[in-house]
């Protein structure tokens, strides 16, 4: 694009609503669907589209515009090929502008989207998270041809889009994470401090103490801290309270 063209105003509007979801700490299938949405309104011909994430050993899709567009995911896994999975494995974007067309090199996939879906035309991006090929964000057209080079331009920039929303989402999650194992081992400990003070023992054993309660009452070793620490601000609470009681009944008499 030179510096003369004027940007689509839509698309940086576009690209604002995506950002500000992102870092207003919107849950994933939110931002997963903005993505694709986007992707329909923005990308010239395109019709649907599909997201899918790699999740442990396995790809699932994370959102479509619609559930034709759910089931070309399907058939690309069933069958082992498209431009989706390839655009996984390879370097480059994958584009087939015309799925009518013999000369495929997805033969078994093509066949079953002409004979199955309206789709006609599709583009395959690959999504990276830290080096990581962790998914694809599929474009797809009901017209032969819909999808051209133009179009696969846009749908690029969406993509790229796509893998710093997937990365931000990472680094929010890992924060969490992080916040959450603080607060655990914050716990744990006060709960190890309280049983030392409540039986005079040592450090390790009150630790013990607490993983063999863990383990008995097939709770996590959190929980157990948890409902140890509210047990003694309640007992404590409730000493607090017939102090006050006895204070204010020697007062009146």
């Amino acid at each position: 694009m030179s510096s003369n063209e004027q940007i689509d105003p839509t698309v940086n509007d576009a690209f604002r609503q995506l950002s500000a979801l992102i870092y207003a700490g919107a849950d994933a299938g939110s931002i997963h669907h903005a993505l694709v949405e986007a992707s329909r309104r923005l990308v010239g011909g395109c019709d649907r589209a599909s997201l899918l994430v790699r999740t442990r050993d396995r790809f699932v899709t994370a959102a479509s515009t619609d559930d034709i567009a759910r089931r070309i995911d399907e058939i690309e896994i069933e069958v082992g090929e498209g431009p989706c999975v390839d655009a996984i494995r390879d370097e480059a974007y994958q584009h087939d502008p015309d799925l009518t067309d013999a000369h495929t090199p997805w033969p078994r996939f093509t066949e079953r989207i002409v004979r199955e879906t309206p789709v006609r035309s599709a583009i395959g991006y690959r999504l990276l998270l830290d080096g990581d090929k962790v998914g694809a964000l599929n474009l797809f057209s009901d017209t032969p041809g819909g999808l051209t080079k133009a179009s696969a331009d846009v749908g690029a920039v969406i993509a790229s889009f796509a893998s710093v929303a997937l990365m931000a989402m990472r680094s929010r999650e890992q924060a969490a994470t992080l916040r959450q194992g603080l607060q655990s081992n914050r716990e744990i400990g006060k709960a190890v401090g309280l049983l030392m003070a409540a039986h005079h023992v040592s450090g390790d054993e009150a630790f013990e103490m607490l993983r063999s309660t863990s383990q008995e009452l097939n709770m996590k070793l959190t929980q157990v801290a948890s409902q140890i620490i509210e047990g003694q601000e309640s007992q404590f609470g409730g000493g607090r309270d017939a102090r006050d009681r006895d204070r204010d009944e020697a007062l009146e008499a």
